[in-house]
């Protein structure tokens, strides 16, 4: 019998949600379900995280980043040795990742990064800044982009790393967002040596493995949000009804919208994972389809949750109204919603790119 968790702390107190978080993955590794993130299938994944997410299980919250992103992206591009270092202590529970992509003045342009990594024997010296880095504060490791070789085309000279968050020149300055959480940072690095070794990938070739890093959290990792937009959609139709709401036939119809797009999503991830499972495990440019409709159907999710509540919507102890402020970072989050368009032309309609 699996022992009972604690209960779960405040949004503020994320020294206890990491190991709330951590607490929560230990017992499904100690259950023997950890693996299913690498060593199933994509499928079994997906059952997996529906089914969870269906139970009420809790979210993997600041595990995201390892479980979700650095993990799979380690898993199919690491060496023999840095999966073997790096991916059971993230499935035991025992390390978080924080994701290290953005930076202040490269905007949605990921490939404009200008942190630099200057080679020095078996190490690289890292100067620069990082921004929106996801539990930053609480993280182990970093899965960072570095530019390696100034001279090449913006493309072809990054390099992805895994830098421990320990090593001296590493500065955390927690970000508080609008919904008034702090799961976000500036990150600053002045000088950090980090191993060669830590480096994914060949040197220059960060790009690629980072395609394959976006590919995993723009095809999978929002599987068990799609299942509780869902289920709070049927939760918004009977409050809909509580409230007298049900006969606006306005609201009945962006319901009944919402609903089926929910369901095609749903549909949309089956389709990514059923390419995935015949590609190798890594999930194709389906995913910006999904990534790009989803974050929209889920703004307007919660904008009907606020017409339906009225003035309660602004009581940020009513359900859903911290989520329908979150959502509004969805069509920045994991690319823009601009970025996943040009994707969607280029690669999936073979329109020509833009000048």
């Amino acid at each position: 019998m699996l022992p009972t968790l604690p209960v779960k702390p405040s949004a503020e107190d994320w020294p206890g949600r990491r190991a709330y978080d951590l607490g929560w993955q230990r017992m499904l590794y100690d259950a023997g379900y950890a693996d299913v993130h690498w060593d199933a299938s994509p499928t079994t994944r997906l059952i997996f995280l529906e089914e969870t997410e269906k139970a009420g299980a809790p979210y993997v919250g600041a595990n995201f980043v390892g479980l979700l992103h650095a993990g799979p992206t380690i898993a199919a591009e690491g060496t023999e040795e840095q999966r073997a270092r790096w991916l059971p202590p993230i499935l035991r529970g025992e390390e978080v990742w924080c994701q290290g992509f953005s930076e202040p003045d490269a905007g949605s342009d990921l490939a404009a990064l200008r942190t630099r990594a200057r080679r020095d024997g078996d190490e690289y010296v890292v100067s620069g800044s990082k921004i929106w880095t996801s539990h930053a504060e609480v993280a182990d490791w970093c899965e960072l982009l570095v530019r390696t070789d100034p001279t090449a085309a913006k493309h072809r000279g990054i390099s992805w790393l895994a830098m421990p968050m320990s090593l001296p020149g590493v500065t955390v300055r927690p970000l508080r967002t609008l919904a008034g959480s702090a799961e976000f940072a500036e990150v600053f690095l002045d000088d950090v040596r980090v191993p060669v070794a830590n480096r994914v990938g060949d040197e220059n070739d960060g790009w690629r493995v980072t395609m394959v890093t976006l590919s995993f959290e723009r095809g999978t990792a929002f599987v068990g949000e799609v299942v509780a937009c869902r289920r709070v959609l049927g939760e918004l139709a009977a409050e809909a009804r509580r409230r007298g709401r049900w006969d606006d036939p306005v609201v009945r119809r962006r319901l009944g919208r919402l609903n089926a797009e929910f369901r095609g999503l749903w549909r949309l991830i089956q389709w990514n994972v059923s390419e995935a499972e015949a590609s190798g495990g890594v999930p194709g440019v389906g995913g910006s389809v999904f990534k790009l409709r989803y974050s929209h159907a889920r703004q307007e999710l919660y904008d009907v949750a606020a017409e339906v509540l009225g003035a309660d919507s602004l009581d940020l102890e009513r359900p859903w109204t911290l989520d329908r402020l979150s959502s509004l970072s969805y069509t920045i989050a994991a690319g823009t919603s601009q970025i996943q368009q040009n994707i969607v032309a280029e690669r999936i309609l073979g329109l020509p790119k833009g000048r």
